[in-house]
């Protein structure tokens, strides 16, 4: 029988000095309340109570175990009202995982309002750019960018989406002219992440269709930040996501370029183990960040240039051999996800 059941019982029984009355009250059979005390007896290998026809009193080793049981049945109420509190209230520590350049770009905002409604949860921030497992790592939530997120066990909520965008300096321009097709781009000194993430061509989609374009590299960097501090600098011609340079292009220190072709969207997500049982730190900041990202200026995600996707709107797992075999982009976009002998949690983190 249930073991902490019969410590219930048994303390109801000597509570009210009666196994009926002890049965009336916690809706049991009389039958029931005796066995679950003769099992409590039995595995203890001692008697708990003297029994007779008119009176019903503890032994020695039933006061013993009467006071230690109270106090054991007490903790884990408490336990268990704190847990209960914990999923209906949000407090504890929020371990977040997200992308480097990302996370430097947009997450301070975000944690500075989210703290400011619930001062007790406290936001523990990591930011890498490799791939994470969030259950293994003990992460409750990860920000992930890919063009489609491939798992059998993320579940992944769409925040926003963003686009690449090509751009370059006035002083750039003015020097070595505006490409105006994405065959130009062999003519100019590209600025690009490792060949490995992005393979050996740009796949363009305009008015005259898909065009495939091998740019010229002069520099290779993992890590957009310092692409886009290459391209501030006027070295030459670089692809960088629009969350990253939409506010350059809206100051006019960087020109957006071949305005007419679009480089594939990406997706912005949040990722996290499940669905079931969220507690209620994560739940909130999941709807914290659906809210900050349905607000956010134009120039944080170059949404004037990429087609908005529904913030919030929840996005289907995919089977665990549907994962891809190769990048399906750059690494600030989305990282190889390797087939993995078991199931995992893994978020692919930009670089």
């Amino acid at each position: 029988m249930d073991h902490l059941q019969s410590m219930r019982v048994f303390v109801k029984v000597a509570d009210l000095g009666s196994f009926a009355r002890a049965a009336s009250a916690m809706d049991i059979s009389n039958a029931v309340a005796t066995r679950h005390v003769a099992d409590l007896e039995g595995r203890l290998g001692t008697r708990l109570l003297n029994r007779t026809t008119r009176s019903l009193s503890l032994t020695e080793s039933g006061q013993v175990y009467l006071e230690r049981a109270r106090q054991i049945l007490d903790e884990l109420e408490d336990v268990e009202q704190m847990v209960v509190a914990r999923n209906h209230e949000p407090v504890g520590t929020l371990r977040i995982v997200a992308p480097v350049v990302f996370g430097l770009h947009n997450l301070a905002p975000v944690l500075q309002t989210y703290t400011q409604r619930f001062p007790k949860v406290i936001p523990d921030l990591t930011l890498v750019d490799r791939q994470v497992d969030l259950v293994e790592e003990g992460f409750d939530v990860g920000i992930v960018i890919t063009r489609q997120m491939r798992s059998a066990s993320i579940v992944t909520r769409r925040l926003t989406t963003g686009c690449m965008v090509v751009c370059a300096t006035p002083s750039y321009l003015e020097k070595h002219g505006m490409p105006t097709h994405p065959e130009h781009l062999v003519e100019h000194p590209c600025l690009s992440l490792p060949s490995e993430y992005w393979g050996d061509e740009r796949v363009f989609t305009g008015p005259d269709g898909e065009v495939r374009v091998r740019p010229s590299n002069i520099v290779v960097a993992n890590n957009t930040e310092m692409l886009r501090q290459f391209a501030m600098l006027g070295m030459g011609v670089a692809i960088l996501p629009s969350y990253l340079i939409g506010s350059d292009i809206a100051r006019g220190k960087l020109v957006r370029l071949l305005s007419e072709y679009r480089l594939p969207q990406v997706e912005i997500n949040i990722a996290y183990p499940s669905r079931r049982h969220l507690p209620a730190k994560v739940r909130t900041f999941i709807d914290h960040l659906v809210e900050h990202f349905s607000q956010s200026p134009d120039t944080m995600l170059g949404e004037q240039w990429a087609t908005q996707g529904t913030p919030g709107q929840p996005v289907d797992a995919l089977p665990a051999d549907a994962l891809a075999e190769r990048p399906s982009a750059d690494p600030a976009l989305s990282p190889r996800l390797p087939r993995a002998p078991r199931t995992r949690t893994v978020v692919p983190s930009p670089l």
